[in-house]
C-alpha cells in the first residue's frame, strides 16, 4: 500500500475495533480463538443468558421461544469451517473503497459445534409457501441513514443444508462475546457476513428479504446506482505463511540462500480446491505446489507446500494462487467494485535472498 493511500480516522477506528489473523498463524490447522479474524458491524451486545431467548416465528406451524439449554438439548454436530470476510483484500484495490481496511488477514478456521438449523425448522414446522429464512442479531446500529439490527437471509433450500449450524461453541468452549455469544449462525462456505452473530430471532418469510444488508450491502456493484449481484459463497484463495524473517515496518522478508519451503493454506466455498501454484518470479512462471489431503473436512482450508531452491541473491516476488474443482481460479488482476468485496487477487510477497 502506498504512503499516500489516505487512510481516514474513521477507518483507523474500524481497524482498531476489528482484527485480522496474522498470516504466520496459517501454520495452525485450527485457528486459536484470539487469532481468528473478527469483524463487528456495530457494538458487541451485552447478553444475559438467563433471559436470552431464540424466537422462531413467521410462516411456521408452531412458534418457538427457546433458551440455550433447549438448543443444546437438540442433537449436536461439529463442523470445521474456514470463514473469510467478504472485504478481505479491500485495502489493496485502487482506487481503494473506504471501509474496514483489510489487507489479506480477514480469515480463520474454527471448530464449531451446535445444532443443525434444519432440526429446529422441523420442530417449528415449515409452511410450504416459505421462500426465505431471515436471521436477526442483537447488534444494532445505523447504516444508509437507517437504524437497524444486523439481518441476513437465506433461501429455505440453503438454510436446510446439513452443514448449517446454530453454533454455541468455538474450538471446544462457549462462544466468546465477540464471536456471537450465546448463539450464532454458521453457514460453511459463505462469506462471513452470512454468519449472523448474537442470534435472537429466526423468521420464515413468504417473500425475499429486502433489508439493507441483503438488498444494498454486500453486493458486487460497479457504481452507486448499480443494483449489483449478491455475494454468497467464498471465491478461491491461497495464502502463504510469510517465509523467513520480516523487516519491522515494510514486512518484507529475508531468507537465507538454499532450500526454502514455501507453505500455506488454500480454500474455496464453491468446490474443493483442485490445485495450488507458486511463482518465485512475480507471476512470470508458475509451478505446481504439493496439496495435502482435505483432513479437516470439506469446509476447511487445505495445506500446501513448495520447495524453492533460492540460489540467486537479491529481491524476489513470491506469489501463490488456487483453483477449485468447479473451475474458479484466482485472478492476477484486481476485480474492483464499490464495496471492495471478493478481491481474491493473487498474494505477492517480497523476499530478499541473503
Amino acid at each position: 500500500m502506498s504512503e499516500d493511500c489516505g487512510i481516514s480516522l474513521e477507518e483507523l477506528q474500524l481497524a482498531a475495533r476489528n482484527h485480522g489473523m496474522p498470516l504466520e498463524a496459517l501454520r495452525e490447522a485450527i485457528t486459536p480463538i484470539g487469532l481468528h479474524y473478527l469483524l463487528i458491524h456495530y457494538d458487541i451486545p451485552q447478553v444475559d443468558v438467563q433471559t436470552w431467548r431464540l424466537e422462531v416465528d413467521g410462516r411456521v406451524r408452531t412458534e418457538l421461544s427457546l433458551d440455550l439449554d433447549a438448543i443444546r438439548a437438540l442433537p449436536s454436530h461439529e463442523v470445521i469451517a474456514t470463514m473469510e470476510c467478504a472485504g478481505n483484500g479491500r485495502a489493496r484495490l485502487a482506487p481503494r473503497p473506504v471501509s474496514q481496511p483489510w489487507l489479506l488477514e480477514a480469515v480463520g478456521t474454527g471448530r464449531w459445534r451446535g445444532a443443525r438449523l434444519r432440526d429446529l425448522l422441523d420442530q417449528a414446522g415449515v409452511d410450504p409457501e416459505t421462500a426465505e429464512v431471515l436471521f436477526t442479531g442483537l447488534d444494532r446500529g445505523i447504516e444508509n441513514d437507517e437504524e437497524q439490527f444486523f439481518q441476513r437471509s437465506l433461501t429455505l433450500a440453503d438454510a436446510a443444508l446439513p452443514e448449517v449450524l446454530l453454533a454455541y461453541e468455538l474450538n471446544g468452549v462457549p462462544l466468546p462475546p465477540q464471536h456471537g455469544f450465546p448463539l450464532r449462525l454458521l453457514v460453511p462456505g459463505w462469506y462471513g457476513m452470512t454468519n449472523v452473530k448474537w442470534l435472537t430471532r429466526i423468521t420464515l418469510l413468504a417473500e425475499p428479504f429486502t433489508g439493507y444488508q441483503q438488498a444494498r450491502g454486500y453486493r458486487l456493484r460497479q457504481n452507486e446506482e448499480d443494483d449489483g449481484e449478491p455475494l454468497s459463497r467464498i471465491y478461491p484463495r491461497a495464502l502463504m505463511v510469510p517465509p523467513g524473517i520480516p523487516d519491522f515496518m515494510t514486512r518484507e522478508r529475508t531468507v537465507p540462500a538454499g532450500k526454502v519451503t514455501i507453505e500455506g493454506r488454500a480454500w474455496s466455498g464453491h468446490a474443493p480446491v483442485a490445485a495450488v501454484e507458486v511463482s518465485t518470479d512475480d507471476g512470470a512462471t508458475w509451478q505446481t505446489a504439493e496439496l495435502e489431503p482435505p483432513e479437516l473436512g470439506p469446509w476447511a482450508w487445505r495445506s500446501w507446500s513448495y520447495d524453492w531452491n533460492a540460489t540467486e541473491p537479491g529481491p524476489h516476488v513470491l506469489a501463490c494462487r488456487a483453483r477449485d474443482e468447479a473451475g474458479n481460479a484466482q485472478s492476477s488482476e484486481q476485480q474492483w467494485n464499490v464495496g471492495g468485496y471478493a478481491n481474491n487477487e493473487v498474494q505477492r510477497v517480497v523476499v530478499t535472498v541473503a
